[in-house]
């Protein structure tokens, strides 16, 4: 589903239509790009998506939809580098009406009662991918209907999606429990049937939004479960390194296999035990992780700490991509790709953000 040479990554981004992707991406069968794994990859860049597609001919106002998806990307990144950990926690208000800091059993189980809902979810253990418009329908239910804190569920889903991204994935469940929005996200079964495709009726989300807040917890989501969750890094070779030579490290997040290929580097995959006991992820994402780096000449992989393979070699001869997962890091730090380059910081607002940066298209 999700190809992982670099040549077919490229051939993605040349087959999307931004035009069908703003009148369709709502609907689970419409013209999404499915580019998500490798943005959060590293691999490709918003700003590498934006430029391919307006170097097409289109007016950025033709294609606005498309582009403040990409933008939406980027905004919880430059959210994440602001309030670093701080997105770990409810951001702008309080999750209101919380009842239970786990998750659903049915979830986990694809055992909800709404079709489309359990169908996603089996999905998404398979493939690695869930369409955002599921994950906000999986959100809602877990932190509105349950009454979940968003905590638990967001690191349950983000340790199975092959995009597995923290800020994308925390800040929007956060947006859909109330306390990175100013109001809750619902769906009923009618706004479920008409995206997914469905006809179902008489589920406890067969309600009308007016009364949708005050559904009563249904039995076959009464059942709460907690998480253990843990990442399976894989067993390496030794590395062969060229004392005489720096080193460019790569990461969860920086598969970049167009950087700084004219620096003559000793070039490895650093997976850190920490990093991932942290924000632990699936085989499935580490294979795909795996497989993209050998996009990347010469690459050699190690499991560790940063400490454990530089502490001993001067910082000059090192280089690395900026992120607020590697803060930890030593060495000479390059920016990563942003579609707004002049737009850093924190907005309180996605809106605020776009329109500061939107001057900026071409």
């Amino acid at each position: 589903m999700f190809p992982t040479n670099y040549s077919d990554i490229l051939k993605l981004i040349d087959a999307i239509d931004p035009v069908q992707y703003g009148k369709t991406r709502n609907y689970m069968d419409g013209a999404v790009t499915k580019l998500s794994p490798y943005i959060s990859r590293g691999i490709i860049s918003t700003k590498q998506i934006a430029k391919a597609v307006l170097d097409k001919g289109y007016k950025p106002y033709e294609i606005e939809i498309f582009l403040k998806e990409l933008a939406w990307r980027d905004y919880f990144q430059q959210v994440w580098i602001a309030k670093k950990n701080e997105i770990d926690k409810d951001l702008k208000q309080v999750q209101s009406n919380v009842s239970n800091h786990q998750i659903p059993a049915a979830v986990t189980a694809h055992q909800t009662g709404i079709t489309a809902i359990d169908n996603a979810i089996a999905a998404l253990y398979e493939t690695g991918y869930m369409h955002n418009h599921l994950r906000m329908y999986v959100a809602s239910l877990c932190c509105n209907v349950v009454q979940s804190h968003w905590h638990q569920p967001a690191q349950w889903m983000y340790y199975h999606l092959l995009d597995a991204d923290w800020a994308s994935n925390a800040l929007s469940w956060q947006w859909t429990a109330g306390c990175f929005s100013s109001k809750k996200y619902y769906a009923n079964q009618e706004n479920i049937n008409k995206y997914c495709h469905t006809h179902q009726q008489n589920t406890f989300l067969d309600v009308s939004y007016e009364n949708i807040e005050d559904i009563v917890l249904p039995e076959e989501l009464s059942t709460l479960t907690e998480l253990a969750l843990t990442t399976n890094l894989p067993e390496v070779a030794p590395l062969n390194i060229d004392d005489n030579l720096p080193f460019c490290i790569y990461n969860f997040y920086n598969m970049d296999c167009n950087w700084l290929t004219e620096l003559n580097a000793n070039r490895i995959l650093l997976l850190e035990p920490d990093f991932f006991k942290k924000y632990p992820v699936s085989d499935k994402t580490i294979r795909f992780v795996l497989d993209l780096s050998k996009n990347i000449k010469n690459i050699q992989v190690f499991v560790g700490s940063f400490d454990d393979l530089f502490g001993m070699v001067a910082p000059e001869k090192i280089h690395f991509k900026e992120h607020p997962t590697n803060q930890h890091y030593k060495g000479i730090q390059y920016s990563r790709d942003w579609m707004f380059e002049e737009v850093t910081g924190y907005y309180p607002s996605f809106f605020s953000y776009w329109k500061k940066g939107e001057k900026y298209l071409k």
